[in-house]
Protein backbone atom coordinates (compact mmCIF):
# COMPACT_ATOMS: atom_id res chain seq x y z
CA UNK A 1 0.00 0.00 0.00
CA UNK A 2 3.11 2.33 0.91
CA UNK A 3 6.10 2.16 -0.21
CA UNK A 4 8.12 4.84 1.90
CA UNK A 5 9.06 4.48 5.05
CA UNK A 6 6.59 5.98 7.18
CA UNK A 7 4.12 3.53 6.11
CA UNK A 8 1.87 2.27 8.54
CA UNK A 9 1.16 -0.95 7.22
CA UNK A 10 3.34 -3.36 5.36
CA UNK A 11 0.96 -5.87 3.84
CA UNK A 12 3.15 -9.50 2.99
CA UNK A 13 2.75 -11.35 -0.23
CA UNK A 14 2.04 -14.93 -0.95
CA UNK A 15 4.09 -17.56 1.43
CA UNK A 16 5.26 -20.95 0.79
CA UNK A 17 3.49 -23.87 1.33
CA UNK A 18 4.59 -27.68 0.51
CA UNK A 19 2.52 -28.76 -2.40
CA UNK A 20 1.25 -31.77 -4.49
CA UNK A 21 3.08 -32.44 -7.39
CA UNK A 22 -0.42 -33.66 -9.64
CA UNK A 23 -0.73 -31.81 -11.96
CA UNK A 24 -4.46 -31.31 -11.29
CA UNK A 25 -4.42 -29.87 -7.26
CA UNK A 26 -2.41 -26.92 -5.92
CA UNK A 27 -1.50 -25.94 -3.36
CA UNK A 28 -2.58 -22.27 -2.30
CA UNK A 29 -0.39 -19.88 -0.77
CA UNK A 30 -1.40 -17.68 2.33
CA UNK A 31 -1.32 -13.65 2.72
CA UNK A 32 -0.34 -11.98 6.15
CA UNK A 33 -0.12 -8.71 6.90
CA UNK A 34 1.92 -7.42 9.86
CA UNK A 35 1.00 -3.94 10.54
CA UNK A 36 1.75 -1.15 13.08
CA UNK A 37 0.36 1.97 14.09
CA UNK A 38 2.21 5.11 15.22
CA UNK A 39 -0.83 7.89 16.58
CA UNK A 40 0.07 11.48 15.99
CA UNK A 41 -1.21 14.74 16.46
CA UNK A 42 -1.39 17.90 14.16
CA UNK A 43 1.21 20.20 14.75
CA UNK A 44 0.85 24.09 13.87
CA UNK A 45 1.70 24.66 10.23
CA UNK A 46 5.20 25.57 9.68
CA UNK A 47 6.12 29.39 7.85
CA UNK A 48 5.65 29.83 4.27
CA UNK A 49 8.72 28.18 2.57
CA UNK A 50 9.86 26.92 -1.09
CA UNK A 51 8.83 23.51 -1.56
CA UNK A 52 11.32 21.55 -3.68
CA UNK A 53 9.77 18.85 -6.32
CA UNK A 54 10.71 16.12 -3.79
CA UNK A 55 9.18 17.72 -1.03
CA UNK A 56 5.78 17.92 -3.93
CA UNK A 57 6.24 14.14 -4.72
CA UNK A 58 7.02 12.91 -0.69
CA UNK A 59 3.28 14.96 -0.58
CA UNK A 60 1.54 13.39 -3.36
CA UNK A 61 2.65 9.76 -2.22
CA UNK A 62 1.42 10.70 1.01
CA UNK A 63 -1.92 11.98 -0.23
CA UNK A 64 -2.37 8.98 -2.55
CA UNK A 65 -1.76 6.92 0.36
CA UNK A 66 -4.20 8.42 2.20
CA UNK A 67 -6.77 8.24 -0.09
CA UNK A 68 -6.16 4.71 -1.07
CA UNK A 69 -6.33 3.47 2.81
CA UNK A 70 -9.50 5.37 3.35
CA UNK A 71 -11.12 4.23 0.46
CA UNK A 72 -9.89 0.40 1.61
CA UNK A 73 -11.25 1.04 5.02
CA UNK A 74 -14.52 2.63 4.35
CA UNK A 75 -15.93 0.86 0.94
CA UNK A 76 -16.51 -2.50 1.66
CA UNK A 77 -16.47 -3.02 -1.86
CA UNK A 78 -12.97 -1.55 -3.13
CA UNK A 79 -11.03 -3.85 -5.28
CA UNK A 80 -8.84 -3.19 -8.21
CA UNK A 81 -10.04 -4.00 -11.39
CA UNK A 82 -8.16 -5.73 -14.59
CA UNK A 83 -9.26 -3.45 -17.58
CA UNK A 84 -7.53 -3.31 -20.81
CA UNK A 85 -8.21 -0.86 -23.87
CA UNK A 86 -11.41 -1.62 -25.98
CA UNK A 87 -10.73 -3.34 -29.31
CA UNK A 88 -12.15 -0.34 -31.13
CA UNK A 89 -10.29 2.59 -29.76
CA UNK A 90 -7.21 4.08 -31.03
CA UNK A 91 -5.42 3.19 -27.77
CA UNK A 92 -6.56 -0.69 -28.50
CA UNK A 93 -5.93 -0.83 -31.60
CA UNK A 94 -2.34 0.32 -31.07
CA UNK A 95 -1.67 -1.91 -28.32
CA UNK A 96 -2.95 -4.57 -30.49
CA UNK A 97 -0.73 -3.62 -33.51
CA UNK A 98 2.41 -3.18 -30.69
CA UNK A 99 2.10 -6.61 -29.31
CA UNK A 100 0.98 -8.53 -32.54
CA UNK A 101 4.34 -7.28 -33.80
CA UNK A 102 6.51 -8.30 -30.73
CA UNK A 103 4.78 -12.08 -30.70
CA UNK A 104 5.29 -12.54 -34.94
CA UNK A 105 8.83 -11.21 -34.09
CA UNK A 106 9.67 -14.04 -31.61
CA UNK A 107 8.17 -16.64 -33.42
CA UNK A 108 10.29 -15.88 -36.17
CA UNK A 109 13.58 -15.78 -34.40
CA UNK A 110 12.38 -19.23 -32.81
CA UNK A 111 12.16 -20.74 -36.11
CA UNK A 112 15.11 -20.04 -37.50
CA UNK A 113 17.77 -22.47 -37.80
CA UNK A 114 19.38 -22.25 -35.27
CA UNK A 115 17.04 -20.73 -32.83
CA UNK A 116 17.47 -17.38 -31.46
CA UNK A 117 16.07 -17.35 -28.04
CA UNK A 118 18.03 -13.65 -26.62
CA UNK A 119 14.03 -12.40 -26.40
CA UNK A 120 12.75 -15.56 -24.84
CA UNK A 121 15.30 -15.56 -22.40
CA UNK A 122 14.20 -11.43 -21.43
CA UNK A 123 11.10 -12.79 -20.72
CA UNK A 124 11.83 -15.38 -18.96
CA UNK A 125 13.85 -13.01 -16.49
CA UNK A 126 10.67 -11.18 -16.91
CA UNK A 127 8.77 -14.20 -15.53
CA UNK A 128 10.92 -15.54 -12.99
CA UNK A 129 10.51 -11.60 -11.32
CA UNK A 130 6.68 -11.42 -11.04
CA UNK A 131 7.05 -14.94 -9.62
CA UNK A 132 9.56 -13.94 -7.22
CA UNK A 133 7.18 -11.27 -6.35
CA UNK A 134 4.62 -12.94 -5.64
CA UNK A 135 6.53 -14.57 -2.57
CA UNK A 136 7.31 -13.90 1.06
CA UNK A 137 11.10 -13.29 2.07
CA UNK A 138 10.88 -16.38 3.98
CA UNK A 139 9.58 -18.40 1.03
CA UNK A 140 13.41 -19.97 0.49
CA UNK A 141 13.00 -23.48 -0.67
CA UNK A 142 10.38 -21.95 -3.78
CA UNK A 143 12.43 -18.88 -4.45
CA UNK A 144 15.59 -20.77 -4.55
CA UNK A 145 14.16 -23.30 -7.14
CA UNK A 146 12.19 -20.71 -9.55
CA UNK A 147 16.18 -19.09 -9.39
CA UNK A 148 17.90 -21.94 -10.38
CA UNK A 149 15.43 -23.22 -13.13
CA UNK A 150 15.33 -19.81 -14.27
CA UNK A 151 18.74 -19.08 -14.17
CA UNK A 152 19.42 -16.64 -17.38
CA UNK A 153 22.87 -16.89 -17.01
CA UNK A 154 22.40 -20.74 -17.63
CA UNK A 155 19.91 -21.04 -20.00
CA UNK A 156 22.00 -18.65 -22.26
CA UNK A 157 24.87 -21.05 -21.95
CA UNK A 158 22.20 -23.86 -23.45
CA UNK A 159 21.24 -21.49 -25.69
CA UNK A 160 24.60 -21.16 -27.14
CA UNK A 161 24.60 -24.97 -28.10
CA UNK A 162 21.45 -25.09 -28.74
CA UNK A 163 19.95 -27.31 -25.79
CA UNK A 164 17.49 -25.03 -24.57
CA UNK A 165 14.16 -27.21 -23.41
CA UNK A 166 12.09 -23.86 -24.35
CA UNK A 167 8.52 -26.24 -23.14
CA UNK A 168 10.37 -27.57 -20.23
CA UNK A 169 10.55 -24.38 -18.98
CA UNK A 170 6.80 -23.43 -20.01
CA UNK A 171 5.44 -26.37 -18.17
CA UNK A 172 7.85 -25.26 -14.82
CA UNK A 173 6.37 -22.38 -14.83
CA UNK A 174 2.65 -23.24 -15.21
CA UNK A 175 3.07 -25.20 -12.62
CA UNK A 176 4.77 -23.01 -10.18
CA UNK A 177 1.62 -20.81 -11.27
CA UNK A 178 -0.50 -23.26 -10.47
CA UNK A 179 0.81 -23.63 -6.79
CA UNK A 180 0.63 -19.87 -6.17
CA UNK A 181 -2.46 -18.99 -8.14
CA UNK A 182 -6.10 -18.53 -6.17
CA UNK A 183 -8.48 -20.66 -6.79
CA UNK A 184 -10.41 -18.53 -9.75
CA UNK A 185 -7.38 -18.91 -12.11
CA UNK A 186 -7.71 -22.85 -12.05
CA UNK A 187 -9.29 -22.64 -15.74
CA UNK A 188 -6.69 -20.43 -16.50
CA UNK A 189 -3.75 -23.01 -15.48
CA UNK A 190 -5.82 -25.66 -17.10
CA UNK A 191 -5.81 -23.85 -20.84
CA UNK A 192 -2.66 -23.03 -20.80
CA UNK A 193 -1.32 -26.58 -20.31
CA UNK A 194 -3.63 -27.68 -23.55
CA UNK A 195 -1.27 -24.90 -25.45
CA UNK A 196 0.89 -26.40 -27.60
CA UNK A 197 2.79 -23.25 -30.21
CA UNK A 198 5.19 -22.03 -27.97
CA UNK A 199 4.99 -18.46 -28.34
CA UNK A 200 0.96 -18.39 -27.68
CA UNK A 201 1.87 -20.20 -24.53
CA UNK A 202 4.15 -17.31 -23.60
CA UNK A 203 2.26 -14.82 -24.17
CA UNK A 204 -1.02 -16.04 -22.72
CA UNK A 205 1.63 -17.21 -19.47
CA UNK A 206 1.84 -12.91 -19.60
CA UNK A 207 -2.24 -12.47 -19.52
CA UNK A 208 -2.41 -15.00 -16.47
CA UNK A 209 0.22 -13.78 -14.47
CA UNK A 210 -1.52 -10.31 -14.94
CA UNK A 211 -4.35 -11.77 -13.27
CA UNK A 212 -2.74 -13.05 -10.49
CA UNK A 213 -1.32 -9.58 -9.88
CA UNK A 214 -4.50 -8.23 -9.81
CA UNK A 215 -6.18 -11.50 -7.20
CA UNK A 216 -3.38 -10.84 -4.62
CA UNK A 217 -3.52 -7.21 -4.62
CA UNK A 218 -7.06 -7.92 -3.89
CA UNK A 219 -6.34 -10.32 -1.21
CA UNK A 220 -4.14 -8.25 0.58
CA UNK A 221 -6.36 -5.18 0.38
CA UNK A 222 -9.04 -8.02 1.86
CA UNK A 223 -6.95 -8.92 5.07
CA UNK A 224 -5.69 -5.12 5.33
CA UNK A 225 -9.12 -3.53 5.38
CA UNK A 226 -9.98 -4.99 9.07
CA UNK A 227 -6.22 -3.81 10.43
CA UNK A 228 -6.87 -0.25 8.79
CA UNK A 229 -10.48 0.15 9.95
CA UNK A 230 -8.76 -0.56 13.33
CA UNK A 231 -6.70 2.46 13.42
CA UNK A 232 -7.76 4.73 10.10
CA UNK A 233 -8.37 7.67 12.76
CA UNK A 234 -4.39 7.67 13.66
CA UNK A 235 -3.56 6.59 10.32
CA UNK A 236 -5.12 9.74 8.23
CA UNK A 237 -4.18 12.14 10.87
CA UNK A 238 -0.38 10.58 10.62
CA UNK A 239 -0.62 10.91 6.89
CA UNK A 240 -2.44 14.64 6.96
CA UNK A 241 0.54 16.12 8.85
CA UNK A 242 3.21 14.81 7.05
CA UNK A 243 1.19 16.25 4.16
CA UNK A 244 0.98 19.65 5.64
CA UNK A 245 4.49 19.32 6.89
CA UNK A 246 5.73 18.94 3.42
CA UNK A 247 2.62 21.92 2.12
CA UNK A 248 2.20 24.42 4.52
CA UNK A 249 -0.70 25.48 2.16
CA UNK A 250 -2.34 22.21 2.48
CA UNK A 251 -5.04 23.45 4.95
CA UNK A 252 -5.88 27.05 3.03
CA UNK A 253 -9.16 25.83 1.06
CA UNK A 254 -9.83 24.07 4.71
CA UNK A 255 -9.61 27.68 6.37
CA UNK A 256 -11.94 29.28 3.63
CA UNK A 257 -14.36 26.46 4.21
CA UNK A 258 -14.68 27.03 7.83
CA UNK A 259 -14.34 31.05 7.98
CA UNK A 260 -17.17 31.34 5.31
CA UNK A 261 -19.57 29.37 8.26
CA UNK A 262 -17.74 32.02 10.35
CA UNK A 263 -19.11 35.06 9.10
CA UNK A 264 -22.25 33.90 8.36
CA UNK A 265 -22.91 33.19 12.38
CA UNK A 266 -21.12 36.58 12.79
CA UNK A 267 -23.75 38.20 10.72
CA UNK A 268 -26.53 36.15 12.05
CA UNK A 269 -25.86 37.25 15.26
CA UNK A 270 -25.48 40.66 14.68
CA UNK A 271 -28.81 40.96 13.10
CA UNK A 272 -29.91 39.40 16.11
CA UNK A 273 -28.64 41.76 18.13
CA UNK A 274 -29.17 45.07 16.28
CA UNK A 275 -32.90 43.79 16.67
CA UNK A 276 -32.47 43.65 20.55
CA UNK A 277 -31.33 47.24 21.41
CA UNK A 278 -30.93 45.86 24.94
CA UNK A 279 -27.71 43.54 24.01
CA UNK A 280 -24.69 43.49 24.97
CA UNK A 281 -22.20 44.47 22.40
CA UNK A 282 -19.86 41.94 23.58
CA UNK A 283 -22.59 39.13 22.82
CA UNK A 284 -21.47 39.34 18.49
CA UNK A 285 -18.16 37.23 19.62
CA UNK A 286 -20.10 34.24 21.50
CA UNK A 287 -19.82 31.65 18.72
CA UNK A 288 -20.11 27.67 19.33
CA UNK A 289 -17.17 26.41 17.42
CA UNK A 290 -19.80 23.28 17.13
CA UNK A 291 -22.37 25.01 15.41
CA UNK A 292 -20.30 26.88 12.86
CA UNK A 293 -17.98 23.18 12.01
CA UNK A 294 -21.63 21.80 11.74
CA UNK A 295 -22.87 24.88 9.38
CA UNK A 296 -19.72 23.99 7.27
CA UNK A 297 -20.72 20.60 7.05
CA UNK A 298 -24.09 21.59 5.95
CA UNK A 299 -22.46 23.62 3.29
CA UNK A 300 -21.33 20.06 1.45
CA UNK A 301 -24.96 18.75 0.75
CA UNK A 302 -25.19 22.27 -1.91
CA UNK A 303 -21.39 22.30 -2.99
CA UNK A 304 -20.84 22.92 -6.40
CA UNK A 305 -18.53 19.92 -6.99
CA UNK A 306 -16.87 21.76 -10.39
CA UNK A 307 -15.02 23.44 -7.55
CA UNK A 308 -12.25 21.98 -5.77
CA UNK A 309 -13.34 20.32 -2.07
CA UNK A 310 -11.54 21.50 0.99
CA UNK A 311 -8.84 19.41 1.65
CA UNK A 312 -9.37 17.52 4.52
CA UNK A 313 -12.84 16.22 2.93
CA UNK A 314 -10.94 14.94 -0.30
CA UNK A 315 -11.20 10.97 0.46
CA UNK A 316 -14.85 11.30 0.76
CA UNK A 317 -15.89 13.71 -2.16
CA UNK A 318 -17.30 11.08 -4.07
CA UNK A 319 -19.10 9.95 -1.33
CA UNK A 320 -20.91 13.46 -0.31
CA UNK A 321 -21.22 14.33 -4.09
CA UNK A 322 -23.43 11.04 -4.38
CA UNK A 323 -25.41 12.38 -1.09
CA UNK A 324 -25.99 15.69 -1.97
CA UNK A 325 -27.31 14.65 -6.02
CA UNK A 326 -29.47 11.71 -3.39
CA UNK A 327 -30.87 14.60 -1.48
CA UNK A 328 -31.94 16.65 -4.73
CA UNK A 329 -33.76 13.75 -6.36
CA UNK A 330 -35.77 12.70 -2.62
CA UNK A 331 -36.57 17.08 -2.43
CA UNK A 332 -38.11 16.99 -5.88
CA UNK A 333 -40.23 13.97 -5.19
CA UNK A 334 -40.83 15.61 -1.82
CA UNK A 335 -42.19 18.15 -3.99
CA UNK A 336 -44.18 16.98 -6.56
CA UNK A 337 -46.10 15.04 -3.65
CA UNK A 338 -46.81 18.19 -1.48
CA UNK A 339 -47.58 20.04 -4.89
CA UNK A 340 -50.38 16.97 -5.38
CA UNK A 341 -51.62 16.95 -2.17
CA UNK A 342 -52.12 20.44 -1.87
CA UNK A 343 -53.69 21.05 -5.02
CA UNK A 344 -56.09 17.32 -5.29
CA UNK A 345 -55.89 16.13 -1.64
CA UNK A 346 -59.33 16.02 -1.31
CA UNK A 347 -59.92 14.50 -3.72
CA UNK A 348 -57.53 11.34 -2.69
CA UNK A 349 -56.97 11.46 0.50
CA UNK A 350 -59.07 7.95 1.25
CA UNK A 351 -57.16 6.63 -1.63
CA UNK A 352 -54.24 4.08 0.51
CA UNK A 353 -50.41 4.87 0.03
CA UNK A 354 -50.92 7.57 -2.88
CA UNK A 355 -47.81 9.67 -2.14
CA UNK A 356 -46.00 6.34 -2.25
CA UNK A 357 -47.57 5.44 -5.72
CA UNK A 358 -46.54 9.44 -6.64
CA UNK A 359 -42.94 8.63 -5.38
CA UNK A 360 -43.02 4.99 -7.70
CA UNK A 361 -43.69 7.45 -10.62
CA UNK A 362 -40.81 9.86 -10.28
CA UNK A 363 -38.02 7.99 -9.11
CA UNK A 364 -37.34 5.90 -12.64
CA UNK A 365 -38.01 9.67 -14.18
CA UNK A 366 -35.34 11.10 -12.16
CA UNK A 367 -33.15 8.56 -12.55
CA UNK A 368 -29.24 9.89 -14.01
CA UNK A 369 -30.43 13.48 -12.39
CA UNK A 370 -26.50 13.96 -12.00
CA UNK A 371 -25.76 13.43 -15.58
CA UNK A 372 -24.86 16.42 -17.61
CA UNK A 373 -26.91 15.49 -20.61
CA UNK A 374 -29.88 15.12 -18.09
CA UNK A 375 -33.06 17.69 -18.96
CA UNK A 376 -34.62 18.15 -15.52
CA UNK A 377 -37.06 20.07 -17.04
CA UNK A 378 -38.47 17.45 -19.21
CA UNK A 379 -38.52 14.63 -16.46
CA UNK A 380 -40.43 16.98 -14.27
CA UNK A 381 -42.78 17.40 -17.40
CA UNK A 382 -43.05 13.94 -18.13
CA UNK A 383 -43.33 13.26 -14.17
CA UNK A 384 -46.65 15.55 -14.30
CA UNK A 385 -48.49 13.73 -16.93
CA UNK A 386 -47.72 10.76 -15.20
CA UNK A 387 -49.31 12.36 -11.78
CA UNK A 388 -52.72 13.39 -13.53
CA UNK A 389 -53.01 10.30 -14.89
CA UNK A 390 -52.60 8.53 -11.98
CA UNK A 391 -54.71 11.19 -10.16
CA UNK A 392 -57.56 10.48 -12.92
CA UNK A 393 -57.40 6.76 -12.85
CA UNK A 394 -57.95 7.11 -8.97
CA UNK A 395 -61.06 8.86 -9.37
CA UNK A 396 -62.34 6.81 -11.96
CA UNK A 397 -61.97 3.60 -10.44
CA UNK A 398 -63.95 5.59 -7.34
CA UNK A 399 -66.64 6.98 -9.20
CA UNK A 400 -65.93 10.11 -8.93
CA UNK A 401 -65.23 13.32 -11.28
CA UNK A 402 -62.07 13.48 -12.64
CA UNK A 403 -59.59 16.73 -13.01
CA UNK A 404 -60.61 18.75 -15.38
CA UNK A 405 -57.83 20.72 -18.32
CA UNK A 406 -57.29 23.78 -15.87
CA UNK A 407 -56.61 22.05 -13.01
CA UNK A 408 -54.75 19.78 -15.02
CA UNK A 409 -52.77 22.45 -16.58
CA UNK A 410 -52.15 24.11 -13.47
CA UNK A 411 -51.16 20.57 -11.78
CA UNK A 412 -48.02 20.32 -14.52
CA UNK A 413 -47.37 23.75 -14.22
CA UNK A 414 -46.56 23.77 -10.48
CA UNK A 415 -44.55 20.63 -10.85
CA UNK A 416 -42.33 22.02 -13.84
CA UNK A 417 -41.84 25.07 -11.89
CA UNK A 418 -39.73 23.12 -9.05
CA UNK A 419 -36.40 23.99 -11.43
CA UNK A 420 -37.30 27.50 -10.87
CA UNK A 421 -34.87 29.51 -8.76
CA UNK A 422 -36.86 30.41 -5.30
CA UNK A 423 -39.42 28.35 -6.35
CA UNK A 424 -41.14 28.50 -2.82
CA UNK A 425 -42.46 24.66 -2.28
CA UNK A 426 -38.49 23.94 -3.14
CA UNK A 427 -37.03 26.42 -1.05
CA UNK A 428 -39.86 24.74 1.83
CA UNK A 429 -38.72 21.15 1.26
CA UNK A 430 -35.04 22.33 1.20
CA UNK A 431 -35.38 23.84 4.23
CA UNK A 432 -36.71 21.09 5.99
CA UNK A 433 -34.11 18.28 4.30
CA UNK A 434 -31.30 21.03 5.90
CA UNK A 435 -33.40 21.09 9.17
CA UNK A 436 -33.44 17.47 9.28
CA UNK A 437 -29.43 17.30 8.77
CA UNK A 438 -28.60 20.09 11.14
CA UNK A 439 -30.91 18.35 13.80
CA UNK A 440 -28.56 14.80 13.02
CA UNK A 441 -25.25 15.93 13.07
CA UNK A 442 -26.26 18.00 16.60
CA UNK A 443 -26.96 14.37 17.90
CA UNK A 444 -24.17 12.61 19.91
CA UNK A 445 -22.24 10.19 17.95
CA UNK A 446 -23.28 7.32 19.53
CA UNK A 447 -26.84 7.89 19.20
CA UNK A 448 -28.33 5.84 17.28
CA UNK A 449 -32.40 7.32 16.89
CA UNK A 450 -33.06 9.46 13.87
CA UNK A 451 -34.91 13.01 14.66
CA UNK A 452 -38.15 13.74 14.49
CA UNK A 453 -38.83 13.65 10.40
CA UNK A 454 -40.27 17.70 9.13
CA UNK A 455 -43.65 17.81 7.54
CA UNK A 456 -43.67 17.16 3.96
CA UNK A 457 -40.95 14.80 4.37
CA UNK A 458 -42.96 11.33 5.84
CA UNK A 459 -43.33 10.26 1.97
CA UNK A 460 -39.37 10.14 1.31
CA UNK A 461 -38.74 9.42 5.37
CA UNK A 462 -37.01 5.87 4.55
CA UNK A 463 -34.48 7.38 2.35
CA UNK A 464 -33.78 10.33 4.30
CA UNK A 465 -33.01 8.46 7.04
CA UNK A 466 -30.40 5.81 5.21
CA UNK A 467 -28.84 8.72 3.38
CA UNK A 468 -28.42 11.03 7.10
CA UNK A 469 -27.05 8.02 8.64
CA UNK A 470 -24.60 7.65 6.13
CA UNK A 471 -23.94 11.49 5.77
CA UNK A 472 -23.30 11.81 10.02
CA UNK A 473 -21.60 8.55 9.63
CA UNK A 474 -18.73 10.27 7.18
CA UNK A 475 -19.07 13.77 9.63
CA UNK A 476 -18.64 12.03 12.39
CA UNK A 477 -15.63 10.19 11.29
CA UNK A 478 -13.91 13.32 9.77
CA UNK A 479 -14.13 15.29 12.83
CA UNK A 480 -12.41 12.51 14.82
CA UNK A 481 -9.22 12.51 12.62
CA UNK A 482 -9.62 16.69 11.69
CA UNK A 483 -11.14 17.82 14.80
CA UNK A 484 -7.50 18.59 16.26
CA UNK A 485 -6.99 20.77 12.96
CA UNK A 486 -9.84 22.12 12.61
CA UNK A 487 -9.90 23.45 16.39
CA UNK A 488 -6.74 25.50 15.36
CA UNK A 489 -8.46 27.07 12.58
CA UNK A 490 -11.12 28.03 14.65
CA UNK A 491 -9.22 29.33 17.45
CA UNK A 492 -7.48 31.60 14.83
CA UNK A 493 -10.70 32.64 13.33
CA UNK A 494 -13.19 33.09 16.45
CA UNK A 495 -9.81 34.24 18.79
CA UNK A 496 -7.75 36.13 16.59
CA UNK A 497 -6.25 37.89 19.86
CA UNK A 498 -5.52 34.47 21.93
CA UNK A 499 -2.52 33.17 22.64
CA UNK A 500 -1.78 30.22 20.11
CA UNK A 501 -0.45 27.57 21.93
CA UNK A 502 0.28 23.78 20.83
CA UNK A 503 -2.61 22.03 18.99
CA UNK A 504 -5.04 20.52 21.41
CA UNK A 505 -5.32 16.82 19.90
CA UNK A 506 -6.70 14.50 23.04
CA UNK A 507 -9.93 16.13 22.57
CA UNK A 508 -11.03 16.55 18.58
CA UNK A 509 -14.34 18.58 17.87
CA UNK A 510 -17.26 16.64 18.94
Amino acid sequence: LNDDQNSDSDSSRLSESTASSSDSEYSRQSFNSDSSSKPSSPASASPPKIITFDELMAAARNLTDLTLAHEIAVNANFCIKHEDFPQNSFAGTVKQIVHKAFWDHLESELNEDPPEYEHAIKLFEEIKEILLSFLTPGANRIQNQICEVLDTDLIRQQAEHNAVDIHGLANYIINTMGKLCAPVRDNDIKQLKATDNIVELLRQIFRVLDLMKVDMANYTIQNLRPYLQRNLVDYERTKFQEILEETPSALDLTTEWIKESVEDELSSVSDESSSSPGADSSSKRIISPTLVLNNSYLKLLQWDYCKTIPETLITDEVRLQELREKLNQLKIIACVCLITNNMVGAAIVDVPDFADQLKRISVPLLEGMNKKTFDLKEALNAIGVQVCSKVNRSLTERGLPTLNEEMQSNLMGQIAHIVEENNPVSSLIDKRIQFFMRSLLALPSFQKCMPTMPGGLSVIQTEMEFVGSQYASIVNFNKQVYGPFYANILRKLLFPEAPMGKAETETPIN
